[in-house]
């Protein structure tokens, strides 16, 4: 598949790069800094740069091509409200539209844990959880063959490959970042996880069987 990655220099990103390249497909990293690009095109992606506070036209450019897209972008944690809105929601709700009008279907957004629930949102990190929140409507209410990915707390630990992948977890959990990349590269073909929303955390099932269940 020729997959284009938003947010490829992001943690998530860099190690879903990295795998999807090792396995031989065809990865379009977009990045936002041309300085990024040297790494991710020594694990073998194409990086391309693109600017989420862009165009959508300008964006429609760079997934042209693409089998999928997934968003594994967000604005940081040393950023403001304001980016955190124009990267996290106004970026994702871009990517879908560039997505539909480049004739992609398949679109992966990674989200939150508990972004469907505000009853669970920390008071310090609403801006964050109404970003994510309202990202997730929008791609609920396009055309696209979407999964959206809700990880618990993302550990910088070396992945199990043991997950739990439901469509309400019910409780906190966390996971590895290399655990949510090997996720998402395991569904992008998955027809059973169209249209579809699943919190993800660390589990009992190899993420083959994690994924044959749902």
């Amino acid at each position: 598949m020729n997959i284009a990655i938003i947010g490829a220099n992001g943690q998530i990103g860099k190690i879903l790069t990295t795998q999807l390249a090792a396995n031989q497909h065809k990865v379009s990293a977009v990045i936002r800094k041309p300085e990024q690009a040297e790494a991710l095109e020594k694990v073998g992606a194409q990086a391309v740069l693109a600017d989420l506070e862009g165009s959508v036209e300008d964006l429609t450019k760079v997934l042209q091509g693409a089998d999928a897209v997934v968003f594994a972008a967000g604005s940081g944690g040393s950023t403001g409200a304001d980016k955190t809105l124009l990267i996290d929601l106004d970026g994702a709700v871009k990517s879908m539209e560039a997505a539909e009008k480049a004739g992609i279907s398949r679109f992966i957004l990674v989200s939150a844990l508990y972004a469907e629930d505000r009853t669970q949102w920390p008071d310090d990190m609403k801006t964050y959880y109404v970003a994510k929140h309202y990202a997730d409507k929008m791609l609920e209410a396009s055309s696209l063959d979407y999964t959206i990915i809700r990880p618990g707390g993302l550990l910088n630990d070396a992945g199990t490959g043991k997950v739990k992948l439901v469509e309400h977890l019910g409780e906190k959990g966390s996971i590895p970042r290399e655990d949510v990349a090997s996720v998402i590269a395991s569904i992008l073909d998955q027809s059973s996880t169209y249209r579809r929303s699943f919190d993800l955390a660390s589990g009992d099932d190899t993420v083959e069987q994690a994924i044959q269940s749902v």
